[in-house]
């Protein structure tokens, strides 16, 4: 099946600091994102996952254009999308496809907008839509996330949690997209309203079609909503897979530790090292060690003179650990 996306060795880098004056050297940069290549199909929920500061939501916004890519490509139905400036990506036909819901929907709609404003907003700029054109794709896109059209007249502030969560949704999908960026979007609601979005978001892709990549801390999720899930650690993907699979097997020691440490109803504990210290500094990481060197409850020597390659281990599993596959 062909991708829908396909990102090929896409890094990103944040210069910090300036060049001194007659210094040969260039100023040190923050690896955000490094060498990552992953493809989503058609109708396909791919996980993101991994600790805060792991290059996700750089990741992210690599995919939906916010940023500039430093190195690689970034194909969207086969087309480079990458090339395009994030400045302009704006009026790309591209844009109207791929559309981001944000990890606080109360912080990401502006306060002055109505519920009706903020999901207009996008269909007017992207799309050109006015009038009773507009009205009927809003109220739509409202009636397709379970908003009551009374509530459309009313500002963020005056809405609950659930409800400005289904406005950023509703948002996203009144263009049609194709693929939906999901950056958390669950984070900041209670757990009761937690599931009632996540139904409402299985109901959207079965009924509309979509892709996701959905990105989130939390792991029971991501095994229950997503086909595949890939795990970065300082900017890499160091494993990845199908999300079964990964949760019942994994062959990173990082992505055993992060399962390990999900809570469970048993209270029981896998016999799993738990992981010492902070992950490196991403400013001008040794390129000829792995990032998880120092950390890694069972690394070797070999593990801080070479970076371990993403290793292809069958039936869609990749690996990037010395280690991985043996004994």
């Amino acid at each position: 099946m062909t991708a829908l996306l396909e990102l090929d060795g896409v890094s990103k880098r944040f210069p910090i600091g300036r060049r001194r004056l007659f210094a040969s050297a260039p100023p040190p940069q923050v690896h955000a994102v490094d060498d990552v290549s992953l493809t989503v199909a058609p109708g396909e929920t791919l996980g993101l996952v991994g600790e805060s500061g792991c290059g996700k939501s750089t990741l992210v916004r690599l995919i939906t254009r916010l940023l500039d890519v430093t190195r690689g490509t970034i194909s969207f139905d086969r087309r480079e999308i990458s090339d395009v400036p994030a400045r302009l990506f704006a009026r790309d036909a591209a844009r109207v496809h791929i559309q981001m819901v944000f990890q606080d929907a109360g912080e990401s709609i502006n306060p002055r907008f109505t519920a009706a404003d903020a999901i207009a907003d996008p269909l007017r700029r992207l799309l050109g839509l006015r009038g009773a054109a507009l009205r009927a794709r809003v109220e739509e896109a409202a009636e397709q996330c379970g908003l009551p059209r009374e509530l459309l007249g009313r500002f963020p502030h005056q809405l609950s949690g659930g409800q400005r969560a289904r406005v950023g949704i509703a948002r996203a999908i009144g263009t049609r997209p194709r693929l939906l960026v999901l950056d958390e979007p669950t984070a900041a609601l209670d757990v009761s309203v937690q599931v009632t979005v996540l139904k409402l978001l299985q109901r959207l892709k079965a009924e509309l079609g979509l892709s996701y990549i959905f990105v989130s801390h939390d792991l029971n999720v991501v095994r229950l909503l997503c086909d595949r899930v890939v795990v970065m650690y300082l900017g890499r993907i160091v494993e990845q897979g199908p999300a079964q699979a990964v949760f019942d097997a994994p062959k990173h020691p990082y992505t055993r530790s992060l399962i390990a440490a999900v809570p469970r109803l048993d209270g029981m504990r896998p016999d799993v090292p738990r992981l010492a210290g902070e992950p490196r500094s991403p400013v001008d990481p040794d390129p000829n060690a792995c990032r998880f060197h120092g950390r890694c409850p069972v690394g070797e020597a070999r593990c801080g003179a070479a970076m371990p390659a993403l290793r292809d281990f069958g039936q869609g599993r990749f690996a990037a650990c010395h280690l991985a596959g043996e004994g």
